[in-house]
């Protein structure tokens, strides 16, 4: 049984997503790599981090700022997939 601290969610994602690996067909990857946050939490986003930066968050602003994080680095992680998997179709003539 290992001693080390426990995975984070990114780090688990990130073992099921595995990033590295190309298999996505190229419709999907496509569709992927159109995902973003809307404008209304975008906006929230910065607000948040300028709070973060002067050191006034709330315990739920915390909490609500670390759910944005992780959602982007699920986000993230999706579409490093995504980007190599076309890339992969494209490196292979007629495959695209």
């Amino acid at each position: 049984m290992s001693t080390s601290a426990p995975a984070s969610e990114a780090e688990i994602l990130a073992r099921i997503i595995d990033p590295n690996e190309s298999s996505l067909p190229a419709d999907l990857a496509r569709s992927i790599l159109t995902f973003e946050f809307p404008p209304e939490d975008r906006d929230r986003m910065s607000v948040l981090a300028e709070k973060a930066r002067q050191g006034t968050l709330t315990t739920e602003e915390q909490t609500e700022i670390d759910c944005y994080e992780r959602v982007g680095n699920f986000l993230s992680l999706l579409k490093s997939k995504a980007r190599r998997s076309l890339k992969q179709l494209t490196d292979r003539p007629g495959d695209a």
